[in-house]
């Protein structure tokens, strides 16, 4: 039997700007191991759809066939302007594609684009902060973002419940304990976004005639895309083999029970996809038995089973090949900007190649999360060789230059040694990815990940107060975190925090003390973007498998078959008011946009609220502090990140080097001796391109063999001015 021919695709719906990388990977491996293998995004396929003079005529005819009383004044509003919507829609689509930006200088005039609710309530013009660009192509994007919010709203209003600009049906897989509502709506008719979502999948299972079709369902936004679709192969080519995989079933349906589910799909798959859809695939091919399929589920007789008989490992990281976008058609994605913030930005503009550093999470203790998992349990790093032969070989496919590091927390070591090796090879990208906020990420080393193209991080601070880091295991201090963002900070790196409110035991005091912290954080420039949401308690997380040792109590919702994972508690201990949230997010707006820095936090909440028991000069006397001695420094390696020095004889007995980097230079004036030695050093540990890998100089073999005085006699100099302007332009100990 020939190989099977695979179609992956994305549903309905991720991001806008880029593809989501779970089908690049998969489709770069299956074709490593010889399958056909074809991958689309219907997702960005349905909104182009939409956003079209077709799209919008379709979408103005249905709400004209409705009494003009029935519809709320917003939608009667935009409908008097149908005609400016539909002859600006095209071109606002080309220019958000990147095609034309001559239109940014008209879109920035006021005039051009209809304004509807959307533009009154974010009133861009009046609430420019410091964070924000002033860029006219930046302002255009901002104001086309609006335009496209505003007709995704009444989309959503009016036409089909389900359409958000970054979602799909997203409610009715939040929470689905039970198959019903799922159920229910696959049993009404297709909507008119429906009809382009399946109107996309059929172009490209006509164009590439497979035989299984996969569908990657991240997040709770893709599941009902993904079924639909399901129904309508199952329908009409009930020949075809449909899988279905990705992040929400890793975390969702684990115990999946209800035979429902595969009437419009054959196999559910779990955790990493390289495995099971090799074994399924040669389970189809009739090479393997049904009990020898790798984590999968699916319907025997009128049951679900579980088949997890593979003798074999998973795929090793340094196996799984290099993602391919071939097939996404990256022209014909939208860079989108709901906020002009910097670092905020990042997540909907431009193109980026995705990698991952390392696979799962080096540290894996936070009681909050699924640390037993394996997307987060199942710790493994690539080298830094392999992770820039990957980078260059997306480079030449793409032509694109950013990359997005998707890992779970990338670790400090491992991003060192990608830094290392992107500057040996001369790579030049612009790179940024999720960490921890911890210790490891020093001075030297933020300069470092900078000086190989790292432009921004993100990082779960979770909760700003140090009982609550401590109740979660999260490994690190408040204290710890202001000297890594200020590291960032000098190295020109932004950052990002995720943060959490309403951990068991989080007292409103508590709440208010993070607040206030963040805000310094904000108001000192060492983080420029953050979220805030509410703590939930996940399944698989040890909290929910403990909840009583964490003082709250699970009260549903009941397993009834089908996903598993956001449980609902009552915490015995505190209460959380809904307005909490709300204060959370007004603040972190304004932050973000760089006003109302110096409000009290108690002013945005509608509730008497205690006063923080934070020092509102806590981030200056943080920095002011001597850090703890640093005992990890003999054991690193001595970089040099600078220009090639100038050498000259100057008069007398000294050297004379000019020690350059891209910005500023230095003067160092040394003996003869003294100078050999150390242009010798700079030698060594300038970062070089060698087959069998550059050995740099090692901190403490270079302080014990120090020629003039040996290791105390280096102390001294490792103090000296000329080692502090050397240090100063690029002479780092990472």
């Amino acid at each position: 039997m020939s190989a099977p021919s695979v179609l992956l695709i994305i549903p309905p719906l991720t991001q806008l700007n880029t593809p989501y990388p779970s089908t690049a990977y998969l489709t770069g491996f299956l074709r490593s191991r010889g399958y056909p293998t074809n991958q689309a995004d219907v997702g960005i396929e349905m909104v182009l759809a939409l956003f079209s003079q077709t799209g919008l005529n379709r979408v103005f005819a249905e709400l004209r066939a409705r009494p003009i009383d029935e519809l709320p004044g917003e939608a009667r509003q935009m409908l008097s302007l149908e005609r400016a919507y539909v002859e600006t829609i095209d071109p606002v689509i080309r220019f958000l594609q990147g095609r034309d930006p001559t239109l940014a200088a008209r879109i920035c005039q006021g005039t051009f684009l209809p304004q509807g609710p959307r533009f009154s309530m974010n009133d861009p013009g009046d609430h420019e902060g410091k964070a924000s660009s002033h860029n006219q192509t930046d302002q255009a994007k901002h104001y086309a973002t609006l335009y496209l919010e505003d007709l995704a709203d009444l989309v959503q209003a009016l036409i089909t419940p389900h359409f958000a600009l970054s979602r799909y049906a997203e409610s009715l897989a939040m929470q689905a304990n039970s198959y019903d509502r799922l159920a229910e709506a696959l049993a009404e008719p297709l909507s008119l976004t429906d009809e382009w979502m399946v109107e996309a999948m059929w172009h490209h299972v006509v164009q590439s005639q497979p035989s299984v079709v996969g569908f990657s369902v991240p997040f709770p936004g893709n599941l009902y895309g993904a079924l639909r679709m399901g129904q309508q192969l199952r329908a009409r080519r009930p020949d075809l083999k449909i899988v279905l995989g990705g992040g929400y079933a890793n975390t969702e349906l684990r115990r999946v029970r209800d035979p429902r589910l595969f009437d419009v799909l054959d196999f559910v798959t779990l955790d990493d996809g390289e495995r099971p859809f090799l074994c399924l695939l040669e389970y189809l091919q009739g090479n393997r038995a049904e009990a020898d399929l790798c984590r999968t589920f699916l319907r025997s007789g009128h049951v679900v089973a579980w088949r997890n008989g593979a003798k074999e490992t998973d795929v090793p990281q340094a196996e799984i090949g290099t993602p391919t976008y071939d097939g996404l058609n990256l022209d014909q994605y939208i860079s989108v900007l709901d906020t002009l913030n910097p670092m905020h930005r990042l997540w909907s503009d431009g193109h980026w190649n995705k990698l991952t550093v390392a696979h799962g999470c080096y540290w894996k203790q936070c009681t909050f999360c699924d640390v037993g998992l394996d997307y987060i349990g199942r710790y493994e790093v690539s080298s830094g060789k392999l992770l820039v032969d990957r980078i260059e070989a997306l480079i030449a496919e793409t032509g694109r230059r950013g990359f997005h590091f998707v890992d779970e927390a990338a670790p400090p070591v491992g991003l060192k040694h990608l830094a290392l090796s992107l500057l040996e090879r001369g790579v030049t990208i612009s790179w940024w990815g999720n960490v921890r906020f911890e210790p490891a990420f020093s001075p030297d080393l933020c300069r470092l990940l900078a000086a190989s193209g790292c432009i921004a991080l993100s990082a779960g601070l979770e909760a700003a107060c140090d009982r609550l880091l401590a109740l979660v295991k999260k490994g690190i201090t408040v204290d710890q975190t202001v000297r890594v963002v200020q590291s960032c900070r000098e190295a020109g790196i932004l950052v990002h925090a995720y943060l959490m409110y309403g951990l068991p035991s989080e007292t409103l005091g508590e709440t208010l003390e993070s607040l206030e912290r963040v805000r310094q954080l904000f108001a000192h420039g060492l983080v420029q973007s953050a979220f805030w949401h509410r703590f939930t308690t996940t399944a698989h997380s040890p909290i929910g498998l403990n909840p009583d040792a964490y003082g709250i109590q699970v009260v549903g919702p009941a397993f009834d078959g089908f996903a598993e994972n956001d449980l609902v508690h009552h915490d015995v201990q505190v209460t959380v008011p809904e307005w909490v949230g709300e204060g959370l997010r007004a603040a972190l707006w304004h932050y973000k946009e760089g006003v109302e820095l110096t409000r009290d936090v108690r002013e945005w909440f509608p509730e008497q609220t205690p006063k923080p028991k934070v020092q509102r000069t806590w981030v200056k006397q943080v920095l002011e502090r001597e850090p703890d001695e640093d005992h990890s420094r003999m054991e690193r390696k001595l970089v040099w990140i600078g220009g090639q020095p100038d050498v000259e004889r100057g008069k007398g007995t000294q050297y004379r080097i000019m020690l350059s980097n891209r910005t500023m230079d230095e003067e160092v004036r040394l003996k003869p001796g003294q100078a050999e030695w150390f242009l010798n050093l700079i030698e060594r540990a300038t970062p070089v391109h060698q087959p069998e890998g550059h050995r740099y100089p090692v901190f403490k073999e270079v302080r014990a063999g120090f020629p003039f005085g040996g290791p105390q006699g280096f102390d001294n100099w490792w103090r000296s001015v000329p080692a502090q302007k050397a240090k100063a332009i690029g002479l780092l100990a990472v």
